[in-house]
């Protein structure tokens, strides 16, 4: 099966130090992934290169089945050809409703005569109560963002997020913050949308990584340290020194 992105060799230096140092990452189309690390590991700055925000100094960054390289692509670009990112903190407008939240997230022609005339249809409707439905918010989709929990918030942004149809997500740190019942309702969430998109995962919460159940790449020092299940990567001596043994 080939690979939904692959990043081939990327490295990239800020003011002398170097961030990423010659990493490799590939990861398929419908698969659950956790990235870990020490800080400064270099998690941060891998999803920046992805995301267009950081430019590397040498390497590739290939995407979908044609090896588009969005190391030519903008941030707008990249999110267009399928890649979401979904930041620790919840940006949602907090003085709309989840539906309105939802709605103005949804792929659309947003050229300016498209906005100024654009009225809410059937299929608008229906789409937004599917992906409420699809995060756990279809009961509250009439409440003011700004009311909702810390998690419900983090559900409606992947909401959002799934409003635009990704077919890569890089979520970071989801597990913040959040009780108990939504730290479970989250893992459940995060394993049924890599059933159909690739979903990266960048955590430093291990009973929320062992949760995931799924593959994990340890980044150290720009670079991928280990690669494997949990326990393999738990058992391994270098990690055990750089990271859990701290």
């Amino acid at each position: 099966m080939s690979a939904l992105l692959e990043v081939d060799g990327i490295s990239v230096s800020f003011d002398g130090f170097k961030a990423i140092n010659g990493l490799s990452f590939s990861i398929g189309a419908a698969e659950l992934r956790a990235v870990i690390g020490p800080n400064g590991a270099g998690k941060t700055t891998f999803m920046d290169i992805v995301t267009g925000k950081t430019r590397p100094d040498e390497g590739r960054v290939l995407w979908g089945e044609t090896s588009i390289s969005l190391l030519k692509l903008n941030e707008a670009q990249i999110a267009r050809a399928g890649i979401g990112r979904k930041f620790q903190r919840p940006t949602v407008f907090e003085d709309q409703s989840v539906a309105d939240n939802l709605t103005m997230a949804l792929r659309a022609n947003r050229g300016p005569f498209a906005v100024l005339f654009w009225k809410p249809s059937r299929d608008t409707a229906r789409r937004v109560a599917e992906l409420a439905d699809e995060v756990g918010l279809a009961d509250q989709t009439d409440r003011r963002a700004g009311e909702l929990s810390h998690g419900q918030k983090q559900w409606l942004e992947i909401g959002m997020l799934l409003a635009q149809e990704p077919r890569l997500l890089l979520v970071d740190e989801p597990a913040a913050g959040m009780t108990l019942a939504e730290r479970e309702q989250t893992t459940t969430l995060l394993k049924r949308l890599a059933q159909t998109r690739a979903v990266v995962v960048v955590e430093h919460d291990m009973d929320f990584v062992r949760r995931l159940d799924c593959k994990v790449t340890v980044l150290h020092q720009g670079a991928v340290l280990a690669e494997g299940s949990l326990d393999h990567v738990t058992r391994n001596p270098d990690v055990i020194e750089v990271y859990l043994g701290r």
